[in-house]
């Protein structure tokens, strides 16, 4: 039976009229006017945040994005602060994961319907085995934030005392969800040549941008030659995006007295090292992006659009879709049929749901850019990097956000939620498939 037949079956069944996809995304809606309620009350601010604003924030901290209009540490309680948190971690993990554990936790077993929706919220192709990937997923989560909360707790306890604590939870879990929120008007600058903040911070948006999946893989396999295919694009893939990142901001930014020029040499080399990991959907800086060249804005764009990896936290078109894309771009120039990577074959179903994925990805980002300059007239670079920031869930911003009206707000919060949800979305409709009934003869199109 075809997944859709199962589809439609499993709805009219349980009372599910909707698809999968849309189910997922109006849970993460709901969610989304949930944290803005609990963000607009007296009690998570300091009096200067509206209903716009509280939305706005929700938005991003749901869809793990990290762009903001203040200062979180500073317009925030310690209440606001927390409720950011649980968003984040909520958004970043998935929403049907957290309830699909508290089912089990209560003995209550997982339905199909809800198992369909969690497989779009993990991006899976496949309902099997979707409970344990559950817990994995849980597992890892917490284990690496605690270590990474006790880590960064050696750099912030001493300096904020017990506030620390809590400044160290708060960026474990916004590191690893790749969020970028953080608690100081400049990010992480403060710690530019710090080699705990400049490892465990990197090391967490790492681990939770490579994807649940592969970590299972390497833990199960632990050895190179049984990991699966995924894995090991996944993991190729992120070392050289990250070789590449750091070399070219680094040759880029060496000389320029508004990022790297002022800084001493280790510090150079850190923030070099920082800066061109952060693009991966995490959002953290420690120089002022505003401050950086357009060649490196660019550059920084690009690594924003390919992202993470899938079943992760990280957004963008994923590291294995721009793999595959580069894998079909030298077989045609081979004049090669079939895809090879590391002993397997990629078939041409795998080419098309890539070029489906980019293609709508870059058509996506393209209008939200046009929308956006339509409503503020701002520097174009500024604009493209703030709309690629959010439709990756990146975070990371060259401060045109915050000049936005209430339009462009509301355009950045749209490019947001279908940067975060529509990916799940068109993975749904690229696993269903459907037989042609009716076959027309060839025809011939020219190209190039």
């Amino acid at each position: 039976m075809a997944r859709s037949a199962q589809r439609v079956k499993a709805g009219r069944g349980s009372g599910l009229a909707l698809p999968p996809p849309a189910v997922l995304g109006l849970l993460y809606l709901v969610f989304i006017v949930i944290g803005a309620v609990l963000l607009w009350l007296p009690i998570s601010h300091h009096g200067d945040i509206g209903l716009a604003e509280a939305l706005f924030t929700s938005t991003s901290a749901v869809t793990v994005t990290g762009l903001v209009l203040m200062d979180t540490g500073a317009a925030f309680t310690a209440f606001g602060q927390v409720v950011i948190a649980v968003l984040i971690q909520f958004g970043g993990l998935g929403l049907m994961t957290f309830a699909v554990l508290v089912l089990s936790a209560l003995g209550i077993p997982v339905g199909m319907p809800q198992r369909l929706i969690l497989r779009e919220d993990l991006n899976q192709t496949s309902i099997s085995n979707l409970t344990v990937l559950v817990r994995v997923i849980i597992v890892v989560a917490l284990f690496c934030e605690a270590v990474g909360a006790v880590l960064l707790a050696f750099v912030f306890v001493p300096e904020y005392g017990l506030n620390g604590i809590w400044q160290a939870i708060f960026h474990a879990i916004s590191a690893f969800n790749n969020a970028g929120f953080a608690l100081h008007p400049d990010s992480l600058s403060k710690w530019v040549g710090n080699p705990v903040v400049n490892l465990v911070i990197p090391a967490l948006f790492i681990m939770g941008g490579i994807g649940f999946i592969v970590v299972g893989d390497i833990y199960q396999a632990r050895r190179w030659r049984r990991l699966t295919l995924h894995s090991k694009l996944m993991l190729v893939g992120t070392a050289l995006l990250i070789l590449w990142g750091c070399l070219w901001f680094a040759a880029l930014e060496w000389t320029n007295p508004a990022t790297l020029g002022a800084l001493p040499l280790g510090d150079k080399l850190w923030a070099s090292w920082f800066q061109g990991v952060t693009p991966r959907t995490a959002g953290f800086n420690t120089i002022d992006t505003s401050g950086m060249h357009d060649s490196t804005a660019v550059m920084t764009m690009t690594l924003m659009l390919v992202g993470g990896g899938s079943t992760s936290t990280a957004g963008g078109i994923k590291v294995t879709t721009f793999a595959v894309l580069l894998l079909a771009t030298v077989a045609f120039f081979r004049r090669q049929t079939t895809l090879h990577a590391f002993g397997r074959a990629l078939g041409v179903e795998e080419v098309l749901k890539v070029m489906a994925l980019t293609t709508i990805s870059m058509l996506l980002v393209l209008s939200g850019i046009f929308a956006v300059a339509i409503s503020h007239d701002g520097q174009f670079v500024d604009l493209a990097f703030e709309v690629t920031s959010a439709f990756g869930t990146v975070g990371m911003s060259m401060g045109a956000t915050a000049e936005l009206d209430g339009v462009g707000r509301a355009l950045i919060m749209m490019v947001m939620f279908i940067g975060r949800v529509g990916p799940l979305a068109l993975g749904f409709f690229l696993a269903t498939r459907s037989v042609p009934r009716v076959k027309y003869p060839p025809g011939q199109v020219y190209l190039g």
